[in-house]
């Protein structure tokens, strides 16, 4: 299969896992990711880790992701948890099967300073019809205190 026919979550994995091997490959995939989804690269969160179902991404704190409490944005955060959840989603989808976004929620639980560390894990329902499946990131901050919790709830259908 043609990468440029392939489904999404194919071509972002097989990006991943060709450049593995390269010195500077996870520097390279995310900015291959920055290119094909602009606004998720406007926080500048790093992937660290991605395989089916799972996804680990890295987010600085940084002047242009804070907010005036001098801590990380809320938006930053939503953003944050909507994109570890996305890859680990669609890395994990078979390639006949299509996911979007339908609702986003998000808990917040204390100020997020410093480095923070987004994980999503999650299982794929067997798709046979269109239905809805909810996937939740943690997003931790370097003591691994709980900062926020985003809740995604996608609306998954095969491809006629």
């Amino acid at each position: 299969m043609s990468t440029s026919l392939a489904a999404p979550g194919t071509l972002l994995l097989q990006r991943w896992n060709g450049l593995q091997s390269w010195p500077g490959g996870r520097w390279l995939f995310n900015r291959f990711l920055a290119w094909k989804v602009p606004y998720t690269a406007s926080i500048g969160a790093q992937v660290q880790v991605l395989r089916p179902g799972y996804c680990q991404v890295r987010l600085a704190d940084r002047r242009r992701v804070r907010n005036h409490l001098n801590s990380i944005h809320a938006v930053a955060l939503a953003n944050l948890g909507e994109m570890t959840s996305g890859l680990a989603m669609l890395t994990g989808l078979p390639g006949n099967v299509r996911g979007i976004v339908v609702h986003l929620a998000v808990d917040y639980f204390k100020k997020a300073r410093g480095i923070l560390l987004a994980e999503c894990t999650c299982a794929i329902p067997p798709i046979t019809a269109e239905q809805t499946h909810e996937v939740t990131t943690t997003i931790r901050d370097a003591a691994g205190d709980v900062v926020a919790c985003t809740v995604i709830r996608w609306q998954l259908d095969t491809r006629a």
